[in-house]
């Protein structure tokens, strides 16, 4: 494993540890990385970064890389999701960055498909190819108009330049957005942070920047592999990419059903596509093993959330709060159904005004809930006035504040 990969996977497994040892409130904007899989079908989502592009598709062909994916895409059936950039034309003054390395795009800003070749990507620049992806069915995401990250990571990124406020960061997000809006009828509902840095220096973070557009932040679960420095064999590098799918499938057939693939629509860190040799072998495999390939969004309508999929007797009862804008889930898509209900969250469900306060981390209990919800609906949730001190899993919760809400 090289050491760009070991970095990026240290840094995810601090921020996973971070998660799970720290008190995190609900959310409206979620992290997708993964759904519940669906049951009646297998699908996977694929999402293309940094594009749209006519660069090159070196080593391997002359033509543009984003058209090339285009035609592999259709000939398997399959449809993407494509987390596009504005144009990284205004990144500079700066300097060429050292192919291989970190900073190979520049030293100071991103800039794609290559230093001093930015006019060759970004919907800004490429209009032609907005067009013909949303025309071939796929759906747009918003990866930053700029692609300048929300703030800094000084162990791969110390030289480069960030964003300083959240402010900042919803303007290039928005600027981004109206661009594709106006100029294309596409409204996105998807956005990633350049580099996966989601800290803005001023003390907010990307998910106060998304749900001020109305996003789900766009993850990823699996790793297409097309972003790392070549080895100096063209053939060598496709393989990799191949192989790690090839082996999951071979372990698990049903292993991706659910997952969301990270592409790349544009050279990996030493100016290379191996995406437009790799992306045919991997839409085989998935053929192979009966996938359908689909936007994020549209898994995201079959199966919404991480841990509870449609047959799940809360299902429909989160669905309902969520559709009121009340958060539900928490910042990682999970609803964690079995583990106890806090006060605070059945008080973020209700319209309820008492002297608990809105920010109480205790347990609820069926006592309690039975202050704030009518007897019929404790009642509905399967909870009985003998128990008044068991505390109330969630998915009970959740049914007792639909049941409330719908009788008013």
């Amino acid at each position: 494993m090289d050491l760009y990969s070991t970095l990026r996977g240290a840094y995810r497994a601090w921020k996973r540890w971070k998660q799970r040892n720290t008190y995190v409130p609900m959310s409206r904007v979620r992290r997708i990385e993964r759904v519940y899989p669906p049951a009646e079908r297998k699908l996977v989502s694929m999402t293309f970064d940094d594009g749209p592009t006519v660069a090159p598709a070196r080593p391997y062909s002359g033509r543009g890389i984003t058209e090339l994916i285009l035609e592999v895409m259709s000939h398997y059936g399959a449809k993407g999701t494509f987390d596009v950039i504005g144009s990284t034309a205004e990144n500079y003054p700066d300097e060429a960055g050292k192919p291989g390395s970190f900073t190979w795009s520049g030293k100071k800003y991103d800039h794609y498909p290559e230093f001093g070749q930015d006019q060759l990507a970004g919907v800004a620049n490429q209009p032609d190819l907005v067009r013909k992806i949303l025309m071939a069915g796929h759906e747009l995401s918003n990866h930053g108009y700029r692609h300048m990250a929300f703030g800094p990571q000084p162990i791969i990124y110390g030289s480069r330049a960030y964003f300083r406020t959240i402010e900042e960061v919803i303007t290039d997000l928005k600027r981004l957005h109206t661009l594709v809006s106006e100029e294309f009828g596409f409204s996105m509902t998807l956005g990633r942070p350049p580099h996966y840095i989601d800290r803005i220096p001023d003390g907010h973070f990307s998910y106060d920047a998304y749900e001020a557009l109305g996003y789900q932040y766009l993850a990823a679960s699996f790793d297409g592999g097309g972003w790392r420095a070549a080895t100096g064999d063209p053939a060598d590098e496709v393989e990799k990419m191949v192989t790690p799918m090839q082996k999951a499938l071979e372990e698990d057939p049903d292993c991706l059903n659910g997952q969301i693939i990270f592409q790349k629509d544009g050279y990996n860190m030493s100016l290379q596509a191996p995406i437009v040799e790799a992306l045919p072998k991997q839409l085989a495999l998935l053929k192979r093993y009966d996938y359908e390939v689909i936007p994020v969004g549209q898994l995201l309508a079959v199966s919404p959330y991480r841990d509870i999929g449609p047959s799940h007797p809360a299902y429909a009862a989160v669905r309902h709060l969520e559709a009121k804008g009340l958060p539900v889930l928490y910042p990682d898509n999970t609803f964690r159904p079995e583990q106890p209900c806090l006060v605070g969250e059945m008080l973020q469900w209700l319209p309820y005004k008492d002297t608990l306060s809105s920010f109480c981390r205790d347990q609820l209990t069926v006592g309690m809930l039975l202050r704030m919800v009518p007897e019929k609906a404790a009642s509905f949730a399967g909870i009985t006035t003998r128990e008044t001190s068991r505390p109330v899993p969630r998915w009970q919760a959740a049914l007792a504040a639909v049941e409330s809400i719908e009788n008013g």
